[in-house]
């Protein structure tokens, strides 16, 4: 199995390789990434199958994970399929990853499988003291592509879980974060059902995360996902913070997008210079 993230790269090397043009395009990549290079030393591509912001985003969390997130750690967490599915029976139409031969039947079974995965890959990782042998880890993890994937299904699954807790909140008067508004004011998306059907149904199979989703992935995992957009290198979009006005203590992971569709990681941080 090869990797889904790649080796480290020498990042104004990486830039130097990939926008050789005097395009404006090229050009204003190009000082995106010298921007990037003043804060991070090297960039770790990602596979891009339309779960890349799903994979830069787990791959970063699981890197530098210390302890289980709290709310992972509850008795209910695995137990949450069967509790949405007693009350949500249109949940049944969840698409699970394509596998040859296996019937929809019951997808409780196999999502609470997911989450078990995810609560115990989360934990060994988190154990483990070393920076060296944590890393090998990850680098371990994302060449299994069977539990990978099923880990993205049961990432898939509490972005749903968060969408219906934001939907609730909102019609029950309650303040909900502006981009659950925005989430459910497109047609394609006006409740969580339809979320499910016309996008996290396909998330992996025909589309990647958009942007307003970005944000529920970040809510989801209680975690600020900060992600340098190199085209609006020059505005103040060039840095995105999803959510944007982000809870104190949720950790930060640090993507890279040329074009909101592919993300990479950003890695080694550069000693800050002193003035």
């Amino acid at each position: 199995y090869k990797s889904s993230v790649s080796p480290e790269m020498d990042i104004m090397e990486y830039c130097r390789k990939e926008w050789r043009g005097n395009t404006p395009v090229a050009k204003r990549m190009r000082k995106g990434y010298e921007a990037v290079a003043q804060k991070f030393a090297s960039i770790r591509r990602i596979r891009g199958d339309n779960y890349c912001a799903f994979r830069g985003t787990l791959f970063q969390a699981l890197s530098q994970a210390i302890q289980l997130p709290r709310w992972m750690q509850s008795e209910d967490f695995t137990m949450l399929p069967e509790n949405l599915l007693s009350e949500y029976d249109w949940i049944k139409q969840w698409q699970l990853k394509q596998k040859p031969g296996k019937k929809m039947g019951e997808i409780s079974d196999e999502i609470k499988e997911y989450l078990t995965l995810l609560r115990k890959k989360w934990k060994s990782i988190s154990e483990i003291k070393s920076p060296t042998e944590k890393q090998e880890a990850c680098d371990k993890l994302f060449k299994n592509e069977e539990e990978e994937y099923s880990l993205y299904e049961a990432l898939k699954f509490l972005m749903l879980n968060t969408a219906i807790e934001l939907y609730n909140a909102d019609k029950n008067g309650r303040r909900v974060p502006i981009f659950s508004w925005l989430l459910f004011a497109r047609d394609t998306s006006s409740n969580p059902c339809q979320l499910m059907h016309n996008h996290l149904n396909h998330i992996g199979h025909s589309g990647g995360l958009e942007q307003v989703e970005m944000f529920l992935l970040a809510y989801a995992l209680q975690y600020t996902i900060q992600v340098y957009r190199l085209y609006k290198y020059g505005t103040d979009e060039f840095i995105t913070l999803y959510p944007n006005d982000p809870e104190e203590d949720w950790p930060v992971v640090i993507l890279i997008t040329e074009d909101d569709r592919h993300y990479n990681i950003p890695v080694r941080m550069c000693q800050e210079t002193m003035l």
